[in-house]
């Protein structure tokens, strides 16, 4: 298949008003994460099913990781508007329906749509940049394109509690409807693309193995430890099960003729970096993300919003950075400016550090900032390196491997990291008691309510914020070695910059 011709598509199409197009479709999906969160509370009171709290989330993150590789293969094949329409209009059928939810139950199947559509929304957003943009433009316009989630992030929690105060929470979902519905007018009359009509073969089986593989990787994720143990027979079984399922997966795609993930751009040495350390990114973004609340709450004893403080600083840094990033992309090279970003993230993991002997919140909001920083620049570089690596007819599928292994880092982050969490608390309050009563790992929750913690014992008090501070020193040093591993992945990217001939 040729590469359609760029001049061509800037002939036909409004570059301003499709960009538009796709930065609302980025926000839209972007801003869901931070909006919902701000309001779970608020409908987990009214709806009920406390103990489904995290699926409400991870319904949302399991559809987006298993489909992310397949619509992105899809719009290799047919193109990207029909696919990321498609993404759009399943997005918001889901978010009309999730904000109708009359129980837990409901909500997790309406937000299970919703992360089916928004798999297509990011990766195809990103690769339509790649197509209509040259290599020069594409730097300084991803850059803006990845400031988005730093943006949704800031305006989220906001937009969130306003709906929760002044209306209803069913607006954090309805909200993307009009959103979604400007952003479809805008690709269907402004954006035209070229694509090559042949009969393809579609990998059906590629795409039902990893979907299969992450689905159950996701539910022993969230499940293990509380259905079931993790050091059991079940547990081993499941283990297994994805192990073969993910070999199969690879087996598969080195001989299907168009793979839903076409290993051979593995091979190309700048992209296999750049997947591999965004695998390590997502990890030391959930690892803060999930767990820097915690302690500012927990350990440091100050309210939700300065721990909201705290994590939204990392959201200012991202889109700084990312901007300044599609400009020294084209200063300095892929290359040294992911070597940048790389001792940004060294630096914020080594502040994380610092954190358990010096708890301060500004001390918090700089670590946090300067792994926004480092995010901000490695993601935005990593894409436009891809993007300028391979052909057309791979570019869709590379855009959204690079997708999926963060949202896998995620994934495996949440699982290792809390992991270690968990296992530094019990070894710690093993065998203690005050009072007669033992300390275990569900007595941490008395540090993260107001009320229960204003009653709590001095000693009691005292013994439990330093249960949580070693445990959480030993998963910010987890954070800093995942910095340094990514800088060393980061150091071994070629010299010399690897372009294909339709950059």
């Amino acid at each position: 298949m040729k590469a359609p011709k760029e001049k061509r598509i800037r002939k036909e199409t409004n570059r301003p008003l499709v960009l538009m197009s796709i930065i609302l479709a980025t926000f839209m999906s972007a801003v869901e994460g931070t909006i919902v969160s701000t309001a779970l509370p608020e409908i987990v009171g009214e709806l009920g099913g406390f103990s489904l709290y995290s699926w409400v989330f991870s319904a949302y993150l399991l559809m987006n990781t298993v489909t992310v590789l397949i619509y992105g293969k899809l719009a290799d094949l047919f193109g990207r508007k029909p696919v990321l329409l498609f993404g759009i209009i399943v997005f918001m059928i889901g978010s009309l329906f999730a904000g109708f939810a009359e129980s837990m139950q409901s909500l997790i199947l309406f937000r299970l749509i919703q992360g089916f559509g928004a798999g297509a929304v990011t990766p195809i957003a990103m690769t339509i940049v790649g197509d209509i943009y040259s290599r020069e433009e594409r730097a300084k316009v991803q850059g803006y394109l990845s400031s988005v989630w730093g943006i949704s992030a800031i305006l989220g929690p906001a937009l969130g509690g306003f709906f929760v105060q002044f209306s209803t929470w069913s607006w954090i979902f309805w909200i993307n409807i009009p959103l979604g519905l400007f952003a479809a007018c805008g690709l269907i009359f402004f954006f035209h693309e070229e694509v090559n009509r042949k009969k393809h073969k579609i990998d059906y089986m590629g795409a039902a193995l990893i979907t299969g593989s992450i689905t159950l990787a996701m539910y022993v994720f969230v499940e293990g430890g509380i259905r079931f143990n993790w050091v059991s027979l079940q547990s081993l079984m499941y283990i297994c099960i994805i192990a073969i399922l993910f070999y199969l997966f690879v087996k598969h795609e080195t001989r299907f003729e168009e793979p839903v993930m076409p290993f051979s751009v593995w091979r190309i040495r700048p992209i296999l970096i750049a997947n591999l350390t965004s695998l390590l990114t997502g990890m030391i973004l959930i690892g803060i993300s999930s767990y820097l609340p915690a302690f500012v709450q927990g350990v440091m004893g100050l309210s939700p919003t300065i721990a909201g403080f705290t994590l939204t600083v990392m959201s200012i840094g991202w889109p700084i950075a990312s901007t300044a990033s599609g400009h020294l992309l084209l200063k300095i090279g892929y290359r040294n400016t992911c070597i940048i970003g790389g001792f940004f993230l060294v630096l914020g993991g080594s502040v994380f550090m610092l954190l358990p002997h010096f708890p301060n919140p500004l001390l918090a909001a700089f670590g946090s900032f300067l792994t926004g920083a480092g995010m901000g620049l490695t993601s935005t570089a990593f894409i436009v390196s891809i993007q300028s690596t391979v052909e057309w007819q791979d570019r869709g599928a590379a855009t959204a491997a690079n997708m999926f292994m963060r949202n896998l880092g995620n994934t495996v982050g949440a699982a290792i990291l809390g992991g270690l969490l968990n296992n530094r608390l019990q070894a710690y309050f093993a065998g203690q008691e005050l009072n007669g009563e033992k300390l275990d790992l569900n007595s941490v929750n008395e540090l993260l309510s107001v009320e229960v913690r204003s009653s709590l014992a001095p000693d009691r008090l005292t013994e439990l914020q330093n249960g949580l501070t070693n445990a959480l020193g030993y998963v910010y040093t987890g954070v800093f070695i995942l910095g340094l591993c990514a800088l060393f992945l980061i150091l071994l990217m070629p010299k010399k910059e690897v372009k294909n001939s339709h950059s």
